[in-house]
């Protein structure tokens, strides 16, 4: 339980989550955000917004549910915002998203596609990209974990079909 902490203890808190869950906050600020710039915009939205809920953190739910959900919704809220002040925010295929030095094309090609998702289905595949297990992706995300199956067997047909597509495409 978090609640009734120092600011000095809160902070500390904060830091240890930064530094520990880092990897995860990073695969969510990288499906939503596109330049590097609005890359360090949602990460520093994100650790605000973690910073924010740390007196509502009960420890009912695993650290690792808090902080996925408070960075996805963040992340969705940002991504709203985005679009309604700035008309370059919307992913456009035309202008390639930019890769991060040493990172595999093909590791680009996976967050182009999750991308172009819907909010709800960008959240679903990082969480199961992250190794949640249906049920607890249902916890961060408010639904059933039988919704879970069904929406994350949808995502993964369309990206496959879309793979293919593709290689289909080049090979005319």
């Amino acid at each position: 339980m978090v609640g009734g902490m120092k600011d000095a203890d809160r902070r500390k808190l904060l830091a240890g989550w930064l530094r520990g869950y880092g990897g995860l906050i990073h695969k969510v600020v990288r499906a939503y955000a596109f330049t590097p710039h609005d890359r360090e915009d949602l990460h520093q939205e994100i650790a605000f917004q973690l910073w924010e809920s740390l007196e509502r953190f009960q420890g009912e739910a695993a650290v690792t549910t808090w902080i996925h959900r408070v960075s996805l919704y963040s992340a969705m809220a940002w991504s709203r915002r985005e679009r309604r002040h700035d008309e370059r925010a919307q992913f456009d295929e035309a202008v390639p998203s930019p890769s991060v030095a040493g990172t595999d094309p093909r590791l680009d090609w996976v967050y182009r596609r999750i991308a172009e998702l819907g909010p709800v289905d960008r959240s679903l595949i990082l969480l199961s990209l992250e190794g949640l297990s249906y049920r607890d992706i249902g916890e961060v995300l408010g639904i059933s974990e039988r919704n879970v199956g069904v929406k994350l067997h949808r995502i993964r047909r369309r990206m496959a079909d879309r793979a293919l597509s593709e290689v289909n495409e080049d090979e005319v």
